[in-house]
């Protein structure tokens, strides 16, 4: 009976939180605006005032009560306890392995009990393991957590820079370390971000490289993000004596707007020329090229090709340039030379595969090595040499791979290879034998509790009649079932593939007797620049009506029912999932957007935002106008409407959306919602983007609550509060 007591008082503590919530709704000041005629009342404008007490306040509350909800969820700590499990299995994992021409070998690795990597190098792959560097000994007077998010050496190994981050900012500092004299130089480069502005470029002198500058670092500031720069450093010169070589500035007849990134690579230590992208939120940019020569005169850049050529990657070889070009709806790979292009006309070396979509391409000694993708889930791997296509067999059937080469004097290189259940394994091309052999620096792990577990491929129809390749990864012996939970990932935006990977959240769902299904929807470039251009704008609904499709197919092939279904997008895929949830809110049982665009007609206001207008449209604009307002999933919340159970999350040091975009939207629809379905807002007052440069624990953490979250809401017994039947 006492039993029975705490548990009935257990149930009313949740309930009542619910309705205080309800209760507590968010301040609203609501601004009105006119677009094109059309008047726009934006209820919570106040939330974009991070710094307004009542905003922080309730941001702070919400944060405090959502947590109290997710820990009363039982079984909470399994997702947690598990990857700390899997990670256990293994002694250490290696990531960002780099490999100079004279094989010295640098890479970033973690052992099993520890929350972040530290740097270390050998010579070969046989060779000693040396230690180089340990973040959590940097800054040690400080509190601050910091991370290497990003690692390149010189040519011949004598030096490494190495970035680092603090709580999920991603604009990092870099420092040098010299392996001559063993220890850290006294160097230190500010305002960069590489691991979102091309990496560095270092110049064949082994002594200068080339990064790109954000003058201001400020999330806050009107500056931030914009009228970057390429700059020149040398080691030993005073970081503030910038050397710049391409920016708006001093480069006035390019025509750079203060958004776009002005990146210069140095393609190989031997190329005589450099390469200047104005780049951005694109695929395709406006390219040009000087002699290296000239690196310290200005004014020397010369167009190359425009973004109209639909040029995605190319190689140098000699006085040739080699290219992957989309131009035209045609996927292939051209060659001009340099001394006088030919764009309009260049030489067809590869014409377009059936059914594939040409999407990498490496330089080798003696020709290069293209990858391309079906779907964007299956991979196949070629090798040019001698005018001939060899396609090369891959150690095991991939999703993805990755290529890296060592130097322009080498036939060899590496690939790494993953899928949905594969973990990523590194093999070495041995060009005299053309096979493939393991090279891991860190063991392979065997999974015996993923055996059962099946990928399967399928495509399903649009509203269209378009095929939306959809993965679905399960128990192979598990039912046909309408009770089965579904948890569907779609992303669709910037022509990004989708691409397969070991994703634990994934296993751990299935393991649970869960279905997970990636929705490769439109936006996205599983099947070519067209695919993305399907979902670009104007023809974005493409996005969350493929998705739409996707989970109405499940449910009319009996895996599941529209209370079982969780939908989750990221980033770019809130607007995907976010109008999916708006559009259909009797299709899905929960909603979760992390970090994601939810407000898309305010992405101007974000410092980010002139960026994501290239992808999504400006407001400016009577046309693009319209289709931001379609995409927009917090103005398409409507009153007296039952949405389902939503987990919205942002990190208040999201360079990338600002974290008030997921606040509003929170806001919101705590507001207009009817359901009693819990509409809950975490703010990660550590983090960033999503799970970007985050400490590991803090990762799984947050990953834990949305795995809770959605099973609990999705009725799986393991998650539901009990009665305890003890007597």
């Amino acid at each position: 009976m006492i039993h029975r007591l705490i548990f009935i008082f257990f149930i009313h503590i949740i309930f009542g939180m619910l309705n205080a919530q309800k209760i507590k709704l968010a301040p609203s000041k609501p601004v009105t605006e006119n677009y094109f005629g059309i008047k726009v009342v934006d209820e919570f404008r106040n939330f974009e005032n991070l710094r307004d007490p009542s905003v922080i306040n309730w941001m702070q509350s919400q944060t405090n009560y959502s947590d109290s909800v997710l820990n009363k969820i039982p079984n909470k700590e399994y997702y947690v306890n598990k990857r700390i499990e899997f990670d256990q299995r293994q002694s250490f994992s290696v990531d960002r392995i780099n490999i100079t021409e004279n094989d010295f070998c640098f890479y970033l690795k973690k052992k099993a009990e520890e929350n972040t990597a530290k740097l270390y190098y050998r010579k070969g792959f046989k060779g000693i393991e040396t230690e180089i560097f340990n973040p959590e000994n940097y800054n040690p007077k400080s509190d601050k957590k910091y991370i290497i998010n990003y690692i390149k050496p010189n040519y011949d190994g004598s030096k490494v820079a190495i970035a680092l981050t603090e709580s999920g900012k991603e604009i990092s500092e870099m420092i040098i370390y010299d392996l001559n004299s063993h220890k850290i130089l006294p160097d230190l480069v500010t305002n960069c971000w590489p691991t979102n502005g091309g990496g560095i470029s270092w110049l064949s002198d082994n002594n200068s490289f080339i990064y790109l500058r954000f003058p201001v670092v400020n999330p806050n500031s009107d500056g931030f993000m914009k009228n970057m720069q390429a700059v020149v450093y040398k080691i030993g010169q005073d970081p503030k004596e910038l050397n710049v070589i391409l920016s708006k500035k001093n480069n006035p007849d390019l025509k750079i707007n203060p958004e776009d990134y002005p990146i210069v690579k140095l393609p190989t230590k031997e190329s005589q020329y450099l390469f200047g992208y104005i780049a951005g939120a694109t695929n395709f940019n406006d390219t040009y090229f000087q002699p290296v020569s000239l690196i310290n005169k200005q004014n020397q850049w010369k167009l190359l090709f425009s973004k109209e050529e639909k040029i995605d990657g190319f190689i140098v070889k000699n006085d040739s340039i080699i290219f992957i070009s989309e131009k035209n709806g045609v996927n292939a790979i051209y060659c001009t030379s340099l001394k006088s292009p030919d764009f309009k006309n260049p030489k067809l070396i590869i014409p377009s595969i059936p059914n594939e979509v040409i999407n990498g391409l490496y330089q080798i000694k003696d020709g290069f090595v293209f990858s391309s993708s079906k779907n964007g889930v299956e991979v196949k791997l070629y090798l040019y040499q001698n005018n001939k296509i060899e396609n090369l067999i891959l150690p095991f059937p991939s999703g993805d791979i990755t290529v890296t080469t060592q130097s322009n004097e080498s036939n060899d290189f590496w690939i790494n290879c993953t899928g949905w259940k594969n973990d990523n394994e590194r093999f070495k091309f041995d060009s005299i034998i053309k096979k493939f052999t393991p090279e891991n620096l860190a063991s392979i792990v065997e999974y015996p509790e993923f055996k059962d577990i099946i990928v399967k491929e399928i495509t399903v129809k649009s509203h269209d009649g378009l095929d939306i390749p959809l993965s679905l990864i399960y128990k192979k012996d598990l039912p046909k079932d309408k009770r089965n939970p579904l948890l569907i990932d779609a992303y669709g935006a910037y022509g990004i593939n989708n691409s397969p990977f070991l994703d634990m959240t994934f296993m751990l769902w299935a393991l649970k007797g869960g279905i997970v299904a990636i929705a490769h929807v439109r936006g996205g470039a599983e099947k070519g620049e067209l695919w993305h251009l399907g979902g670009f704008k104007d023809t974005k609904p493409n996005s969350w009506k493929d998705l739409i499709s996707c989970a109405e197919y499940m449910i009319s092939e009996d895996y599941t029912s529209a209370d079982k279904i969780a939908i989750w997008g990221q980033s770019a895929g809130g607007i995907t999932v976010g109008r999916a949830m708006t559009e259909r809110p009797d299709l899905f049982k929960v909603a979760i957007i992390t970090a994601g665009i939810v407000n898309s007609l305010r992405i101007e206001a974000m410092p980010n935002g002139l960026n994501s207008v290239k992808e999504f449209g400006s407001k400016n604009i009577e046309s693009e106008f319209k289709a931001l307002y379609e995409m927009d999933a917090y103005h398409h919340i409507k009153k007296n409407i039952k949405y389902p159970a939503t987990f919205i999350t942002t990190g208040i040091n999201d360079p990338r959306v600002a974290p008030w975009m997921p606040v509003k939207f929170a806001a919101k629809l705590q507001t207009d919602n009817t359901a009693k379905n819990p509409i809950l807002l975490k703010v990660d007052y550590k983090g960033g983007h999503g799970g970007r440069d985050l400490l590991l624990k803090q990762k799984y953490l947050n990953l834990s609550d949305i795995f809770a979250f959605a099973l609990w809401q999705l009725g799986h017994p393991d998650y539901q509060l009990k009665e305890n039947t003890k007597k």
